[in-house]
């Protein structure tokens, strides 16, 4: 596991973390929707990046 995979899926996490804070402020559903892409984003690509597949 390098550093950029780690901060990757630690910056997905955090932006999870606001994906429950702005569903329960009840935010607008855009907003959250494009929080959501940026967090699957962020862990999908810290996930490929681990160095445990090859």
């Amino acid at each position: 596991m390098n550093g950029t995979s780690t901060l990757l899926i630690v910056v997905g996490l955090f932006l999870v973390g606001g994906i429950y804070s702005f569903v329960k402020q009840k935010m607008p559903k855009g907003l959250i929707v494009l929080l959501s892409i940026g967090a699957a984003m962020c862990l999908t690509a810290g996930v490929v990046r681990l160095e445990v597949w090859n």
